[in-house]
């Protein structure tokens, strides 16, 4: 919540700037993912509106923007294509509670898991992403559009450099859309989108039957949006982190979506998320505190019920440039440079994550370079080897080095032939790390083979509770408990 004792004047001008320009960029995608939905335009403008505000209060990162995402929308099209508006409602309701679980469980944390070149490459895609989304609305507009963009992104960059009263993004609105208005201007205005005037977020049951058939249908929906929208609201919260600004929170972020999403659902309003665009906007305009977030959503919801004939005259051109400037400040230049540097695999994943978010989505390109990341790291660690073996008095001492798990099991049944060895042999753990039940299982294989070929074998260096895990060895095979106290993570199911 707010911190009213610290706040400064220049933070709150700043907020409250900022939150002015965000208002704005909110409209044409909130109107454009609604669209695509087949819904009402002023629909997905209240998403924006209600969940903006309760992540303006309770969100794990403040200055970050929420609103109404096409990530989200692209699941909800099938939903509303085959059982309509109000299943759509009744999946968001769920979907805000399952978020709510996921935060109020402290499972946010579970972002860490997504490596460093799998969000370079989420930033690039989602950066290439947003400018191929403003082409269409400035394609085939003739130089009096592009000529006002490429304006809009002068301004926007040389502004700053002049003075820092105002936000860039700001002025540029300012100045396009003077241009454009005081000479009457033949171009695309933000009325020529949709209509976006209407009224105040009107309470609603979901009108869908609440029986196991319709909860069949639906909770399928509403894992994926929970779990899309919390991928996308924890990697935005992350690159804002990389950007400088203190440290979020994203178990709380978690809580904050889920009760702003299950708000949406009672309110006749579909799932929303953070949005990385308009949240850059917002931070390189200044906007850092939840004043930020709260100005920019009581503005679009003013611009809805009582502004809307005036917002409508706003220059598409104006907005457009914005967005194009904040995909080139989006873009992670440096990973370029880096690529020369970065181990293959990390380069691979930048790259694969990246055209993955541009051809899919972002949730599927997370997970896909999570998955990459993974093997990669398994395949890098599935070495195992005999570090050094010494025979004595009929005795074989074998000592190994590096872990042992899944990754590595089959390499580690080949470096010992039974057969080969003498009546007595001790194989010692000290320098290997059993990692997981795969591990143990290779082990109770081996010590089968050694006493298949009637040799006694003497483990050495063994946690407690890999031994407890061992079935084939049984009394026949011991066991030297020297140091380890490590638990191995066994599958239980």
């Amino acid at each position: 919540m707010f911190n009213l004792r610290n706040l400064r004047a220049a933070d709150v001008k700043n907020d409250v700037l900022a939150g002015a320009v965000v208002s704005v960029a909110l409209i044409p995608e909130a109107t454009a993912f609604s669209l695509l939905a087949g819904l009402s335009p002023t629909i997905g403008l209240h998403t924006a509106f209600m969940l903006g505000l309760v992540t303006a209060l309770f969100g794990g990162k403040p200055g970050m923007i929420s609103g109404a995402a096409g990530s989200i929308v692209v699941v909800l099209v099938s939903l509303i294509q085959t059982h309509g508006y109000e299943y759509v409602l009744l999946a968001t309701i769920f979907a805000g509670l399952i978020q709510l679980a996921i935060g109020v469980f402290r499972l946010g944390k579970f972002i860490r898991l997504v490596p460093q070149p799998a969000i370079y490459g989420f930033v690039n895609g989602l950066a290439i992403v947003i400018a191929l989304a403003q082409i269409p609305m400035i394609k085939n507009q003739g130089p009096v559009m592009y000529g006002l963009v490429a304006l809009a992104m002068l301004i926007v960059w040389l502004f700053p450099k002049l003075t820092k009263a105002i936000p860039g993004s700001l002025a540029a609105l300012i100045a396009i859309s003077a241009i454009a208005i005081g000479f009457g201007l033949d171009t695309k205005r933000v009325g020529d989108l949709a209509d976006i005037s209407g009224t105040l977020p009107m309470f609603h049951l979901p009108a869908a039957p609440l029986s196991w058939e319709t909860l069949k249908v639906v909770l399928p929906y509403s894992v994926i949006i929970a779990l899309v929208g919390l991928i996308e609201s924890l990697l935005t919260l992350a690159v804002l982190d990389e950007m400088g600004s203190k440290k979020g929170d994203g178990n709380k972020e978690c809580v904050a979506q889920g009760i702003g999403n299950t708000i949406c659902g009672f309110f006749g309003s579909f799932a929303g998320c953070a949005m990385i665009g308009q949240s850059i906007i917002n931070f390189t305009s200044g906007g850092r505190g939840r004043i930020s977030n709260l100005v920019g959503a009581v503005l679009l919801i003013l611009f809805v019920v009582s502004l809307s004939k005036y917002i409508a005259l706003l220059p598409v051109a104006a907005l457009a440039g914005i967005m194009f400037v904040v995909c080139i400040n989006t873009f992670e230049w440096s990973s370029i440079r880096r690529l020369k540097r970065m181990p293959k695999p990390d380069a691979v994943i930048m790259v694969a994550v990246t055209i993955v978010t541009i051809y899919t989505d972002l949730a599927m390109a997370v997970i896909f370079g999570v998955i990459i990341s993974a093997l990669v790291f398994a395949w890098q660690h599935a070495r195992i080897s005999i570090l050094s073996q010494q025979e004595e008095e009929g005795e074989k001492t074998i000592r190994l080095e590096g872990p042992l798990f899944f990754g590595s099991a089959a390499s580690f049944q080949e470096l010992f032939h039974p057969e080969n060895d003498p009546q007595n042999v001790v194989i010692d753990f000290a320098r290997t790390r059993v990692m997981d039940s795969s591990g143990v299982e290779a082990i109770d294989k081996l010590t089968a083979r050694y006493l298949a070929a009637e040799k006694s074998v003497r483990l050495r260096h063994l946690s407690e509770d890999c031994i407890s895990l061992l079935k084939q060895a049984g009394p026949f095979c011991s066991h030297e408990l020297d140091d380890p106290d490590y638990k191995v993570a066994a599958d239980k199911g």
